[in-house]
Parts: C-alpha cells; sequence; structure tokens
C-alpha cells in the first residue's frame, strides 16, 4: 500500500468512531442516558490513535515530505490540514472534560459533550473528505518516487513500530466497541 492508501485506509476506521460518536450524542441530546464512559472511549481513541498515530504520519512524514517539494506550511492546504487538526484536539479536549465533569455527576455538562462532539464530527468528515479528494492526490503528483519511497519506509517503521504496541488491534477494538454500544442489546466488549 501506498503512503496515501494507508492513511485513508485509516480514516475508514476513523470515520466508522465518527458515525458511533455522532450516535452516541444524538443519544444523549435527545434524553437518552448515554454513560459518560462512552465519551471518554471515544476520546481516548481520537486521541491515541487518530491524532498520535494518523495524524502524527502526516504531520511528521507526509506533510514534511510535501513542504520540500515547494508546498508551503504557513499557508495553503497544508497549513489548512495542521490548522483542522489542532481545532480536533480543541474539541476532543472539550468534550472530554465535559464527559469527566459529567461522570462526577455533572448532568449540566452533558450540553458541553454534545456540543463538542458535533462540532468534532463535522469538522473531521469535511476534513477526512479534503485530504481523500484533494491533499493526498495532490501528494501522489508533487512527491517525486524517491521522496516517496523514503515516506513509504518510514510509514512502514512507523506501522511496525504500532503493531508491535499492538496499537492497531486495540483500536479497531475500541472501535467496535463503541459501535456495539449505541446498539440497544450492546455486547460488552473488553478492549
Amino acid at each position: 500500500m501506498t503512503p496515501t492508501e494507508i492513511l485513508m485506509d485509516e480514516h475508514q476506521l476513523i470515520l466508522a468512531v465518527l458515525d458511533s460518536l455522532e450516535e452516541g450524542a444524538d443519544r444523549l441530546d435527545s434524553g437518552d442516558k448515554v454513560d459518560a464512559d462512552f465519551f471518554l472511549d471515544a476520546a481516548e481513541f481520537v486521541a491515541d490513535f487518530a491524532d498520535k498515530c494518523h495524524h502524527a504520519k502526516e504531520e511528521d512524514i507526509l506533510f514534511v515530505a510535501m513542504t520540500t517539494m515547494d508546498m508551503p506550511q504557513d499557508s495553503g492546504p497544508v497549513a489548512v490540514m495542521l490548522a483542522e487538526h489542532e481545532e480536533g484536539r480543541q474539541y476532543t479536549a472539550g468534550f472530554r472534560a465535559a464527559a469527566e465533569q459529567m461522570k462526577d455527576g455533572d448532568a449540566a455538562a452533558a450540553a458541553d459533550v454534545i456540543r463538542n462532539v458535533f462540532d468534532y464530527v463535522n469538522l473531521m468528515r469535511e476534513h477526512i473528505n479534503k485530504e481523500n479528494n484533494v491533499l493526498f492526490p495532490m501528494a501522489e503528483q508533487i512527491i517525486p518516487a524517491d521522496v516517496m519511497a523514503n515516506v513509504t519506509a518510514d510509514f512502514q517503521c512507523r506501522m511496525d513500530d504500532d503493531a508491535n504496541k499492538g496499537i492497531p488491534a486495540r483500536y479497531r477494538a475500541l472501535a467496535e466497541k463503541l459501535r456495539l454500544c449505541n446498539q440497544d442489546d450492546a455486547v460488552a466488549v473488553t478492549v
């Protein structure tokens, strides 16, 4: 797989979690009881998989390669993606903090969970669409084959390191747990 194919594959897992997260926020907004741990688990997925694994490959490897090909980091597509990553981190911190308050018995914090989740989900769906349909094809065009070979090798090193730590399996299982939490007859999944 090419680096952009790897990233798009990871986007599918992230989109599945966004669907679960949105469904949980919809249920909470409708007055259903949704355990705060659901949102805390989702925040863990976002912070540890979407950000530390996925965004790290983009920011530390692919975007760096793109900027060496005269694509500016402080303006244009790369700058927009970096700004959106940071905005996503703020929304994640917001719904995590509100979920912790909710867990401590603050029922009013549910409104902050809902707002931050919806803002995060909307941002990331648009963000993923831009990366898949604009930025990644652009990267494939502007990064020469020899540089792309280095990007591929760097991606493989990161992925091997993540696999040795059990990260992919853990976060695929967590994504499944989040999906199941939104079903009435949810099955307990240990992660």
